[in-house]
């Protein structure tokens, strides 16, 4: 059963460009690479809500266990909240269609 990686929060003020770069140069690519395959990253430009939506797909709960045990994910995930705020995160069964906290 495949299960996605549910993730929101917001940029710290100031430091958008640091953040997008980040995000593209890095995350992106490393999440890929430890088989968190990205589905959906949704940017709020308006409301009370998280400012960035996104969500990656593993095969199933171990792989995503494994993921989130890493290093590599570790190494990510701090860079991440050097550049963020009120990160929150949630483990769910993939549906194939949108899906939020």
């Amino acid at each position: 059963m495949m299960v996605k990686l549910l993730m929101s929060w917001d940029i710290k003020p100031g430091r958008d460009a640091e953040y997008f770069e980040f995000v593209v140069r890095e995350f992106v690519p490393g999440i890929t690479r430890l088989g968190l395959q990205p589905t959906e990253a949704w940017l709020t430009v308006y409301g009370d809500c998280p400012q960035v939506l996104t969500g990656g797909i593993a095969e199933d709960l171990l792989t995503m266990q494994k993921i989130l045990s890493s290093k590599e994910w570790e190494r990510l995930h701090s860079r991440l909240l050097e550049l963020v705020t009120n990160y929150r995160q949630k483990i769910v069964r993939a549906t194939g269609s949108l899906q939020i906290f």
